[in-house]
């Protein structure tokens, strides 16, 4: 389930303290962590992550889901900020899928408004480490105000040459293909293309990712063993991580894990070494 922007239920007063990385930090028990050493293993260029267990992680500890979701933010951009420093070149989150829009009205009102506010900040942050924005999903369904906003944050990115930073909001891997199909059967039609020009590498270039190479390594959170609709075409020949570590106690080490994990695969792609 994406949750980068699930602040559904959070009441008013405390939104824009969440969505900001403001108020008060959850206070953590230090346990000692045993540090994972990737000095010297291949870094997968492209990691994808599915969000999740920000309410799992606010209710074990007492706390409303308002509290795991501001942590989940907190971490999101810290994590950001990690994988640059490794090496990664691409990192992909999910944001919203379109199945989110079954909430209700109400929670899909606040997670507009509180989206508004986090384009504003992640362009401030995009700015001041060299980070390049990208939004895939379909974007139209969206106030015409946001679509400006994503808009503007990829366009004054789109010249930075730090690590790519792609988020899925109105996202859904079916649809995505969908879409695709569409654009394909028009251009078919319009003579642009035919049959026999198909193959893999002209239906990506349909995709939302269109120029952004195929994820190496998937990591899920919370221990969930399922897809939830995301990436579909893509993760064909990604390399798979699940941990049941909840997304607001994901950190570096936790993201060394998964490396190291990636590092232990034998990636044949369908053939024999």
């Amino acid at each position: 389930m994406p949750v980068l922007f699930m602040f559904h239920t959070i009441p008013a007063v405390v939104r824009f303290g969440i969505i900001c990385g403001t108020g008060v930090r959850i206070g953590r028990k230090k346990e000692k962590i045993m540090e994972v050493n990737i000095d010297n293993m291949v870094i997968p260029d492209h990691v994808a992550i599915i969000l999740d267990g920000n309410g799992r992680w606010a209710k074990k500890r007492g706390l409303p889901r308002s509290m795991g979701h501001k942590e989940g933010c907190v971490v999101v951009e810290r994590t950001v900020e990690d994988a640059a420093r490794i090496g990664i070149k691409y990192l992909t989150v999910y944001g919203f899928s379109t199945e989110n829009w079954k909430r209700s009205g109400e929670e899909v009102g606040a997670l507009m408004q509180l989206f508004r506010y986090y384009m504003v900040r992640l362009l401030k942050i995009a700015k001041t480490n060299n980070v390049r924005v990208r939004m895939i999903g379909e974007r139209s369904r969206f106030d015409q105000d946001i679509i400006d906003g994503i808009n503007r944050l990829e366009r004054e990115t789109e010249n930075n040459t730090g690590l790519t930073f792609v988020i899925a909001v109105n996202y859904g891997g079916r649809d995505e293909i969908v879409r695709a199909a569409r654009k394909i059967m028009k251009d078919t039609a319009d003579g642009k293309i035919t049959p026999d020009q198909m193959d893999e590498a002209v239906f990506s270039s349909y995709l939302d990712t269109a120029e952004i190479p195929d994820p190496d390594l998937l990591i899920r959170t919370s221990g969930e063993l399922r897809l939830s609709n995301y990436l579909l075409w893509q993760l064909a020949y990604t390399e798979l991580y699940v941990t049941d570590c909840y997304w607001p106690d994901f950190n570096k080490e936790e993201l060394k894990k998964a490396i190291a994990a990636y590092n232990s695969r034998d990636r044949r792609f369908g053939g024999v070494k």
